[in-house]
């Protein structure tokens, strides 16, 4: 799809909704408490919101920063805020509790807001346990990583082709120029990573968690000899059907791998490892990779400083769209990185990009939607569902929360 195509397909028109005050209109004075609560932490930007009484409430607003406009149909969606966090907003936003002409800019006023907010939008109480206890049900041990992978990526080869590019890169793309098309930055991307390795023709590469292939196949491209792994079997069928010289497959667990390599890349694959398993990567990487080899890493963090009440808690992406995943914290990881043999080296952030690439993600996903070429089996359910996921992400990039970065291992 032309980069033209891509910045003029129109986000799905969202009707007004009616306004159900209802049985919980009594106790509205209540959930103005809660909205004192986000108005205070509003230091950057601010929400318009639009009541289920029919009032209207300027939360923030006070300095600088993005303005969203937020129309509650239903008292419920504060409730499900402040029991469930993020998980509890999309399930109002799914039940049309609450809507937005533009739900990035909610999702960048919370991220811009993260500090001064505190735990103000974080699950609580018993439903923050509960979700805690399944979240921990998902551990990535070796039975349970393949699971929760296959759980993500095992959705259909048919479904992520109708709106990734071309190659069928699921990570960040890097823009040279606002101008790029979605697949040239992708190849940009591809090129840093490879670069990283320090690698030459003739070399061999392990690379832990490959996708459908979009960096073995660059790689192969300039001689590389590389040896793929994934825990999923619908990328696994995909890869092996190429039959790319010099590249081989397997589904194999990242701490099942033997032999030597000169390198190892990893891109956005550490996410779904699981803070207990950070060392286990780690040291499978000092273990594989001869002295003096590189590891060219991509990864996303979330900031360092509410990295343990994200810890602590179970967000959207983990409840509904990524069982086990862990963003990362860059401080502790680095910090293990260091502490298993490696030098920390030329590390480059672009969460911008990831933003644009989230943006160019959706618009292809809304396309495919409206063209109907998204699979009969996925429902409108499931279809808003990636949506919501597509957009509370790119919010979470343009608001400063999250941060996608590349960073070479070099083995000491």
């Amino acid at each position: 799809m032309s980069n033209q195509a891509e910045s003029n397909v129109a986000a799905p028109i969202v009707a007004p909704l009616p306004r159900r005050a209802g049985v919980l209109g009594w106790i509205a004075p209540l959930f103005h408490r809660v909205l004192d609560r986000i108005d205070a932490g509003l230091a950057e930007g601010g929400i318009d919101a639009v009541l289920p009484d029919g009032g209207r409430r300027m939360l923030g607003g006070r300095a600088p920063g993005p303005m969203a406009r937020v129309e509650i149909a239903d008292w419920r969606a504060l409730i499900r805020l402040m029991i469930g966090g993020s998980a509890g907003w999309y399930l109002a936003w799914s039940r049309r509790e609450w809507t937005s002409p533009d739900p990035v800019v909610v999702f960048e006023v919370f991220g811009r807001n993260r500090h001064s907010l505190g735990q103000t939008g974080r699950s609580s109480g018993v439903a923050r346990l509960a979700k805690r206890v399944l979240h921990g049900l998902r551990r990535n041990n070796r039975a349970g990583a393949r699971r929760n992978i296959e759980a993500h990526y095992d959705l259909g080869n048919d479904f992520y082709a109708a709106w990734l590019d071309p190659s069928l890169s699921y990570s960040s793309a890097m823009f040279g120029d606002p101008a790029d098309d979605l697949a040239a930055a992708q190849q940009r991307k591809l090129a840093a990573v490879l670069a990283r390795t320090g690698t030459s023709p003739g070399d061999r590469i392990l690379e832990i968690g490959c996708g459908w292939g979009s960096f073995a196949a660059h790689a192969a491209a300039a001689g590389r000899q590389v040896h793929a792994i994934t825990l999923s079997p619908a990328q696994e069928s995909v890869l092996a059907a190429r039959q790319l010289p010099g590249v081989t497959v397997s589904i194999t667990d990242y701490r099942d791998v033997a032999g030597m390599f000169d390198a190892v890349a990893s891109i956005e694959m550490v996410e779904a490892v699981g803070q207990a398993y950070w060392p286990d990567y780690l040291a499978t990487i000092a273990r594989v990779l001869k002295p003096g080899g590189r590891a060219a890493i991509q990864f996303i963090a979330i900031d360092d400083a509410i990295f343990d009440a994200y810890a602590a808690n179970v967000d959207f992406v983990q409840a509904y769209v990524f069982p086990g995943g862990m963003l990362l914290s860059q401080r502790r990881f680095r910090a293990l990185a260091q502490a298993a043999g490696f030098d920390w080296v030329d590390q480059v952030d672009f969460g911008a990009d990831y933003a644009e690439t989230l943006r160019r993600w959706r618009l292809r996903f809304d396309a495919a939607v409206a063209e109907g070429r998204l699979p009969p089996r996925f429902d409108s359910q499931f279809i808003d569902l990636w949506r919501f996921y597509l957009m509370y992400c790119e919010g979470g990039f343009r608001g400063g929360g999250l941060q996608v970065s590349q960073v070479t291992l070099v083995k000491r």
